[in-house]
């Protein structure tokens, strides 16, 4: 029934939604505290980022494959693993999650940190390096553990979440780790942070379609 697809579809886009307001709120929010009262660190932030993907994995995976992220959508698009219909509610419902966290925070917080945004602490062309590698090692990992029927059943969210996590320890003080184009707007957006905000566009997103191409290639290699 059409009213059926709807409301699946309603809900799908409420989970991935929900899935992003949860990764800023808890991830840019972990920033935030840290830098207004301590007691955080950048082993504390990375563990934040990683736990709230670990949580959000685990809670809406099975409702929308808890993408939460537009670089995960379009690698799994390019590579033939997600519809290109579903792709444009996927992004807007992200977006909007991630706005949605920028707002409580700066309305509950203040305008701390620029919310969180995404800056680089070294050259341009090196953040937009790492944040292209760093991508495409979540993807490897995504797609082996999400889409590989020969995956242990059971990891998906610990793997995910751990990988958010390892990211953050040591790209964070290289790029800022992003990894998500959604999670680098909505703080960019609310707090006026833009002047770097294209690297945190552009980066993850050909990352993404690097590291789902570089898991097919492994997986062909592994098979023949």
């Amino acid at each position: 029934m059409p009213s059926r697809d709807v409301t699946a579809r309603s809900r799908t886009l409420a989970a991935e939604a929900l899935g992003t307001f949860a990764l800023v709120l808890f991830g840019c929010g972990a920033i935030v505290v840290d830098a207004e009262r301590g007691g955080l660190g950048h082993v504390g932030i990375s563990l934040a980022f990683g736990l709230v993907v670990f949580a959000m994995v685990s809670a809406v995976g099975h409702v929308s494959g808890a993408h939460i992220n537009p670089a995960v959508t379009f690698g799994l698009a390019v590579s033939g693993r997600f519809a290109w219909s579903a792709v444009p509610g996927y992004l807007a419902a992200q977006v909007a999650g991630a706005v949605l966290a920028a707002v409580v925070l700066r309305a509950s917080l203040g305008n701390v940190a620029g919310l969180g945004a995404t800056q680089p602490s070294g050259s341009v062309g090196q953040s937009f390096v790492w944040e292209v590698l760093l991508t495409a090692v979540l993807l490897v990992v995504i797609v082996s553990v999400a889409t590989d029927p020969r995956s242990p059943i059971g990891v998906a969210a610990l793997a995910i979440g751990g990988t958010i996590a390892l990211a953050s320890l040591v790209g964070g003080p290289i790029s800022g780790a992003s990894l998500n184009p959604a999670r680098s707007l909505g703080p960019a957006i609310v707090a006026g942070e833009l002047s770097s905000l294209w690297i945190y566009l552009a980066a993850p997103i050909l990352g993404g379609v690097v590291g789902a191409f570089a898991y097919d290639a492994l997986r062909t290699r592994a098979e023949g």
